[in-house]
């Protein structure tokens, strides 16, 4: 079975600066495709596969005025305009929303390395075009063969995220079905008594969301102060608050991550042969601007998809039913 595993990379300065330069190509390469599939529709021609914009990046590479392009990895835009191809598939199917453009400070900066290229030695991973980059964790990589690896940025660490084989553990079920209600409350309330409490409601995430809100206000009175015209204008030390804004928005995500990978290796400990889980529509949920913000806050979707691959990961049924209904109360 393929199990992701996520190590912390420790690249040192210039390794570091490679791998920026690595993720603004994705950025620039996915922006890129999304840009020339918007004209295209817009002109009436018909949607674009990833390999024929593959070859027209080619072209755009040969240019001189980007030939930068050709200091990293030529792995990394095909993945990203293939990424960006996917996401408008998706979109005329209907299964997500249209494709937007990659912000260079909004979003998060990732690329994709050959798998094939990708080799690890002596706490070391190889990557294409920066090299040879140590690694936090080293007892975790225990394989040779890996899938889909991509290095991400979380704001504050670059780390790694690579699919491993692993065997899957052999645990003697109990024959139990445990219910899982989740919702606003609580984060699970299960059949067989076990509780997780709403970790926004702990002093932890109640003292993080604090100096969250202090920092906002001091942002906005700054802006304020600073406006010229009808424009907002920034200084350094706005850009300081906003990277102190950001690290406290990595922290109060990490708490609730944490929550909920403890929440429910809690209850795949329990051995049971079968789990039942309320069927949502978080999509729908998330529509009620008086619950929205508390929905988004206890991560509702993703405790289901980590209960999920658990339960398959120990041979646990995985029931998603209707009949549940999540408490909102």
């Amino acid at each position: 079975m393929i199990k992701t595993v996520k190590v912390r990379l420790r690249p040192t300065t210039s390794q570091e600066t490679k791998l920026w330069q690595s993720a603004g190509v994705s950025r620039f390469a996915y922006n890129w495709a999304v840009a020339y599939q918007i004209e295209n529709y817009k002109n009436g021609g018909k949607f674009i596969y990833d390999c024929e914009l593959r070859r027209k990046f080619t072209e755009v590479k040969r240019q001189p005025e980007y030939l930068w392009l050709y200091e990293t990895s030529n792995n990394i835009p095909k993945q990203a305009i293939k990424d960006a191809c996917n996401a408008y598939l998706r979109f005329f199917q209907k299964k997500a929303g249209k494709p937007k453009f990659k912000s260079k400070r909004r979003s998060k900066p990732s690329f994709f390395n050959d798998p094939v290229k990708l080799k690890y030695k002596d706490g070391k991973f190889l990557i294409e075009k920066v090299g040879w980059v140590r690694i936090s964790e080293k007892e975790r990589i225990i394989a040779s063969k890996f899938y889909n690896p991509h290095i991400k940025h979380d704001g504050k660490y670059w780390y790694i995220n690579v699919g491993i084989d692993f065997e899957k553990p052999k645990s003697e079920l109990t024959g139990e079905t445990v219910g899982i209600d989740i919702g606003i409350k609580d984060l699970a309330v299960c059949s067989n008594g076990m509780q997780f409490k709403n970790i926004s409601k702990e002093k932890n995430a109640k003292t993080q969301a604090k100096k969250l809100c202090r920092l906002k206000r001091q942002v906005w009175r700054k802006y304020q102060k600073n406006k010229e015209g009808g424009k907002l204008a920034k200084t350094a030390n706005i850009f300081k608050l906003e990277k102190k804004i950001k690290l406290i928005n990595r922290k109060i995500a990490n708490i609730r991550i944490d929550h909920i990978h403890q929440a429910t290796t809690s209850i795949v400990k329990t051995k049971p042969s079968r789990v039942l889980i309320a069927s949502l529509n978080v999509q729908k949920m998330m529509k009620n601007r008086y619950l929205a913000k508390a929905i988004r806050a206890q991560g509702l979707y993703k405790f289901k998809i980590t209960m999920k691959y658990k339960c398959k990961f120990h041979g646990i049924e995985f029931v998603e039913s209707d009949k549940l209904q999540a408490h909102s109360e």
